[in-house]
């Protein structure tokens, strides 16, 4: 499986499409999840369905308090889902300087360095921030080379690889070929990410959570490439075979 940091997107179409961000991004949501399951109480950041369900269960039985701690990172979940809207409406009215996806990332990344600081005593308010941090992710990162997929979870990109496999066995069109390839490199992308969160952070801990700075960082990096240097990053990965 062969793929180059932009694929066949056009100039025109935004470096938020790329494939290889979109690994990054999978791969930090990974290892968010991760994260705060292992770390934080076992609480979800990114798959709310989970938190759902184990908020009723809890909320049916008279568990008030036990609830609480999966509805508040829900609530957050919903917030970050606004405010990553409210960021793109703003910038754009504004016309910020930067591309507004990555005034998102840099939040995000503030978010996740503060995180890295709070003790055990505070995972409530740990994984409120996690879940606000990946809501404005996948909210502002919602197409991979023009397909609509999530960074932060894998059912949406489970369905659309194996519908695309399907329609590929039926009609032999390979575009439909290269979309199940997409949505399997991502897939890929954020199970290595939650394999090396799972086993690194209950060894470093709460700080664990700082390699996300990092990723982001480098996905702010990427955002802001243009003109011959992103053609001269692309004839890199081209080279080693992406």
């Amino acid at each position: 499986m062969h793929f180059d940091i932009r694929g066949a997107l056009t100039q025109e179409q935004q470096m938020s499409e790329a494939f290889f961000l979109s690994v990054v991004l999978a791969f930090s949501g990974g290892f968010q999840d991760a994260y705060t399951y292992m770390v934080r109480g076992h609480v979800y950041a990114n798959a709310q369905t989970g938190n759902v369900v184990m908020m009723s269960t809890h909320l049916m039985t008279a568990h008030w308090a036990e609830s609480l701690a999966y509805f508040f990172p829900l609530l957050a979940f919903a917030l970050g889902v606004f405010a990553a809207s409210h960021i793109h409406l703003f910038v754009e009215h504004r016309h910020g300087k930067l591309h507004w996806r990555q005034y998102v990332i840099a939040l995000e990344s503030l978010i996740m360095l503060a995180v890295g600081f709070m003790p055990q005593s505070a995972n409530l308010p740990a994984n409120c921030l996690v879940s606000f941090a990946c809501a404005m992710q996948v909210q502002s990162f919602r197409t991979v080379h023009g397909y609509a997929y999530a960074s932060t979870m894998c059912i949406g990109n489970l369905r659309g690889g194996m519908a695309s496999l399907s329609e590929y066995f039926y009609t032999r069109d390979k575009a439909k070929l290269e979309r199940a390839k997409y949505y399997l490199g991502v897939i890929i992308a954020f199970a290595v990410g939650a394999g090396v969160g799972g086993n690194l952070c209950p060894l470093i801990g709460e700080r664990s959570v700082w390699i996300c700075c990092a990723l982001l960082a480098f996905g702010y990096w990427l955002l802001g490439w243009k003109g011959r240097r992103k053609n001269h990053l692309k004839e890199i990965f081209q080279k080693y075979g992406w």
